[in-house]
């Protein structure tokens, strides 16, 4: 693959720095007699709900049926009755002016004859910190056949509001930054079963035509990035069924925090009103969503769409109202864990348990730095998520970073400045030391890395340089801060913000310098290798104190989170560590969030044990918590950094911590060509890892036979490079599968410190006088 790029269009892509995305933009497919269609009324309203029919005629079944749809803002499919899709669309979108589109399979759904197709939209009609409205209900659809006519979205369908769904509530509203509204539903007033072929549609409307595919407001289309939701069907709940409700709240345990759906089934005269929510109602301290249900007279079943999340859901059901079943669909992103980690301390099991509970939890349109309060998709928090993701997941998790990166850059702008959370359509502050944690070696050049993802770090490349250059070197040959639109480093006090825009910068350009070499680009290898060296030259005069780094103008205590930067940018010279290990002993300032790099700048010292020991001190609350998920905070609610959300996956980085450097599982080269083992396991005596990598399925087993003796079980898709937890110079001998390793490549080992193995599976021991 030719990765070099004619010197034109990097000159061009730095100077205009317009905003774009990395994928494909595509009208060709779409039929000039597809059409945006809406309903004539209450198309602009918020939380509309509108239905669409077409009774279509088929010759014969089809062999090869795939649907285009796209719409503004949620969907849900049936097909002669049939749920297909649950859920579909994406939150708006690619960039600040176009909308997402699905493609979905429809063969095995469609038969010969007549068939129903029904669309119920969902229009949530108001912008939030993950959604840009477009400001119109619209739906487009083309069905593309073989032998067939296509089957398009036009004058021909018919329409309606459902008028069951209300748009107002009696209580209090989502908070600002949800697009989303509550879900309130009134079955005396609904259309029936309206998407069963023999269901009059008669006294329903003609749809508004708006125009073709790339018309205003939704412009131009993106195809879906990511998979449809996994839909891990009804389950009802284990209750003494029936029973009358008594008017008290019914409050039911989950089996974990989740992604849900609430459903009922009851027998009740009309007019009750049946509330739903979950104890995260109040999440991060802030009203997030609720349901209500209105029943007609009889028995009825319901499902209210709007997903809601939490450990327990709360019924609020009237007396004298029959409950006959009560139940939850679970739904998410459709990925499996593929990872895990083990060891002999129970805590640190626990720890990753919960931290990767809270990741898949925090992950659906986008990532999110919490699935209540926000739903939003901020960059700090996603850098360590998408991090999490490669050793918890399996790869069809990345699609969710490579969306990520589409479009923070999607919605750079002119000025070449990045923010976050976006999409969005009511939040546009940047907040620039976590742009340069995104564009730089943890977030951008990490998801490249693991991933072997040259095409997307390709099309990036370009505005990742025009970030880099918003920012200025002063004369002392350091970075000058730059407060944008929010100069935010981490929840807590005690942020040294001179110190971290330094460290972080520098990363920034490190992660630029890696992406410069892997694209075989030399002029800008030059330029970052050049930002990087004036960094260093000046760094230690201006900011090392003689017992920590320090800015000269700060006045608080010394940060912990910027000096872990320090070492991880490798700024801090190895006769420092000792001193900065006291550092890290003294001093407990970071969130959850920035702990993540206080920990491994432990790690990369060589100070496992203390690292370990600092994870479960600070970790022991949430640990040992009776909640699935891990915190925003060290404490919960109004007590806690932000309002204290506990489902925030910015907290996981002990899950990273514990399968890359415990377990010692790290990519060599790109895309796990090679692989490294390197355990650091502190005291442990024993610990075993899975990754589920884009080379394949890696499995490492560690263990101390004695203090003498250590042994490794290891299953690897790609060669590997071998570390040992003893010091080189002490191992006496190392067996392979049983054997000795000879003499010669026993020298080998001894000078590369590191021993060189091709793919396979092994049993190594090695041994120490």
């Amino acid at each position: 693959m030719n990765l070099n790029f004619p010197f034109s269009f990097i000159t061009v892509c730095l100077l205009a720095c317009c905003s774009f995305t990395a994928v494909s933009q595509d009208l060709t497919q779409f039929s000039n007699k597809t059409s945006w269609i809406t309903s004539d009324i209450a198309q602009d309203q918020s939380n509309s709900w509108i239905a669409f029919r077409k009774m279509v005629e088929l010759d014969e079944t089809p062999v090869k049926a795939i649907l285009n749809i796209s719409v503004d803002s949620k969907y849900w499919l049936y097909i002669n009755e049939e749920l297909v899709v649950f859920e579909g669309g994406l939150k708006r979108g690619p960039n600040s002016r176009d909308t997402y589109y699905d493609q979905v399979d429809l063969t095995k759904y469609l038969k010969k004859g007549t068939n129903t197709l029904a669309v119920l939209l969902w229009y949530f009609g108001k912008n939030g910190f993950s959604h840009n409205s477009s400001g119109r209900a619209g739906l487009l659809f083309q069905l593309d056949m073989d032998k067939q006519a296509k089957v398009c979205s036009d004058a021909s369908w018919k329409c309606t509001v459902v008028p069951a769904y209300l748009k107002a509530y009696h209580g209090s509203q989502p908070n600002y930054r949800l697009s989303e509204s509550n879900v309130i539903y009134d079955a005396r007033l609904e259309l029936g079963n309206w998407t069963a072929v023999s269901y009059d549609d008669k006294a329903w409307r003609k749809p508004l035509v708006i125009g073709q595919a790339g018309c205003l407001p939704w412009n131009k289309l993106v195809k879906r990035p990511i998979p449809q939701w996994k839909d891990y069907g009804i389950m009802n709940f284990n209750m003494n069924f029936p029973f009358y409700a008594t008017g008290d709240t019914i409050k039911i345990k989950l089996p974990y925090n989740m992604q849900f759906t609430p459903c009922l089934k009851v027998e009740a005269v009309s007019g009750k009103t049946i509330e739903m929510f979950t104890d995260n109602y109040f999440g991060g301290s802030a009203n997030n969503v609720r349901a209500s249900y209105t029943t007609k007279a009889g028995v009825q079943v319901y499902e209210s769409l709007g997903w809601m999340n939490g450990h327990i859901l709360m019924f609020v059901i009237p007396k004298s109202v029959k409950v006959l079943s009560l139940g939850y669909r679970e739904t998410g992103y459709n990925t499996t864990f593929a990872g895990s980690f083990n060891c002999n301390d129970p805590f640190y099991n626990r720890l990753w348990e919960k931290s990767s509970r809270t990741l898949y939890l925090n992950m659906r349109d986008s990532y999110m730095d919490c699935p209540d309060r926000e739903r939003a998709q901020w960059w700090g928090d996603e850098v360590a998520e998408l991090t999490q993701s490669f050793y918890a997941l399996d790869p069809d998790a990345n699609l969710l970073a490579k969306k990520g990166i589409d479009e923070l850059m999607g919605w750079q702008r002119s000025d070449g400045t990045l923010f976050s959370p976006m999409p969005a359509g009511n939040f546009d502050l940047e907040l620039p030391i976590q742009m340069l944690t995104s564009v730089g070696y943890y977030g951008f050049w990490t998801y490249c890395f693991y991933s072997g993802d040259l095409n997307t770090i390709k099309a990036v490349y370009p505005g990742v340089k025009a970030y880099l250059n918003v920012w200025k070197i002063g004369d002392n040959g350091l970075v000058i801060s730059r407060k944008g639109g929010w100069n935010w480093g981490d929840w807590g006090s005690n942020i040294d913000i001179d110190l971290m825009s330094n460290a972080w910068y520098y990363l920034a350009c490190k992660g630029y310098l890696e992406m410069s070499k892997t694209l075989n680009q030399p002029e800008e290898v030059k330029w970052a290798e050049n930002q990087m060296t004036v960094i260093e030259k000046n760094f230690n005069a201006y900011f090392w104190t003689g017992e920590a780094y320090r800015s000269p103008g700060y006045t608080g205590k010394t940060d912990d989170r910027s000096n872990a930067l320090v070492v991880l940018a490798a700024l801090a010279a190895p006769a420092k560590y000792p001193l900065l290990k006291n550092v890290f002993l003294t001093q407990e300032h970071a969130s959850p969030y920035m702990e993540k790099y206080v920990l491994e700048a432990l790690f990369k010292m060589g100070y496992a044990e203390t690292a370990l020991a600092r994870l479960k001190k600070r970790y022991t609350s949430m640990v040992n918590s009776r909640l699935t998920t891990l915190w925003e905070g060290w404490k919960i609610g109004a007590n806690g950094f932000g309002g204290g959300s506990y489902n925030h996956a910015w907290s996981g980085g002990g899950l990273i911590l514990m399968s890359q450097y415990v377990a010692g599982i790290a990519p060599a080269s790109l895309a796990f060509d090679t692989i490294k083992i390197a355990p650091q396991m502190g005291g442990l005596t024993s610990c075993s890892a899975t990754v589920s990598s884009v080379a394949g399925l890696i499995s490492v087993k560690n263990t101390f036979i004695s203090k003498k003796e250590f042994n490794q079980l290891i299953e690897s898709p790609s060669p590997l490079k071998i570390y040992f937890p003893f010091e080189v110079n002490r191992i006496k001998k190392i067996t392979v599968n049983n054997k000795r390793l000879p003499e010669t490549l026993m020298l080998k080992f001894r000078k590369k410190g590191w021993l060189e193995l091709n793919k396979g599976t092994y049993n190594l021991s090695a041994f120490i006088n």
